[in-house]
């Protein structure tokens, strides 16, 4: 699925039990335990959703997701929040901060699962397609095969997940660092340049037969899937 979410909370035991829930269904997850980190990490690896907790030991979670929405690059980010309050006069002051979605504490493994997944439904929809399309571009992303108006483009495992990343967001520009943040993973020593050699791969591939190129440089900021 390569789809991303970050948690921000400050329960080790919850962290350690949301990972091994998201991961089973095939997500890849970060986290963070403070407001201050969660922010960092967001920054550094734009997630697909955001799990935050309403009480941090620094921020609270409605600063957090004000501050995630005033940020142009943060704040397309689907946040659900994780809450002891069940008052409804707190949950319309998050909505009207940006929050999509609440889940109070406790809380069932199999709804928290649900709302993840109807919430990248909603906000992506293009994240959990088998078939994800781009023009005239088509990932199928069960048999791991890629088409160019029809006929079928044989990709490296790297250069496949590059191109399901790019995908989920076309003409979204990312940093080097975030997508060997997101591509490769956080805790891999690999150079940025690294990046460079397979999206060079991934154009050659793609732009068979001299059709448009879909990847556009964007100098000094990165690369996108675009046109």
């Amino acid at each position: 699925m390569s789809t991303n979410i970050a948690i921000i909370e400050d329960e080790k035991s919850l962290i350690t039990m949301l990972k091994y829930n998201l991961e089973k269904e095939g997500f890849r997850v970060t986290s963070a335990e403070t407001g201050d980190d969660g922010l960092k990490l967001l920054k550094s690896q734009i997630p697909d959703l955001l799990i935050l907790d309403w009480m941090l030991p620094d921020f609270s979670g409605i600063e957090i997701c004000r501050h995630i929405k005033r940020d142009t690059k943060l704040k397309s980010i689907p946040v659900l929040m994780l809450t002891a309050r069940s008052e409804e006069d707190d949950k319309i002051r998050g909505f009207e901060t940006g929050v999509d979605d609440y889940v109070t504490k406790p809380f069932n493994n199999k709804e928290l699962l649900l709302r993840v997944k109807s919430l990248l439904k909603r906000a992506k929809p293009s994240l959990l397609e088998d078939v994800a399309i781009f023009k005239d571009l088509k990932v199928d992303r069960i048999t791991k095969k890629v088409f160019r108006a029809s006929k079928e483009i044989k990709l490296g495992p790297t250069e496949f997940k590059l191109l399901n990343f790019f995908i989920k967001s076309p003409q979204r520009v990312y940093s080097r660092e975030q997508l060997l943040n997101s591509v490769w993973g956080e805790n891999i020593n690999v150079e940025a340049r690294t990046v460079d050699v397979h999206i060079r791969r991934l154009r050659k591939a793609i732009n068979i037969d001299n059709k448009e190129d879909l990847i556009r440089t964007v100098r000094s900021s990165g690369y996108s899937l675009d046109f």
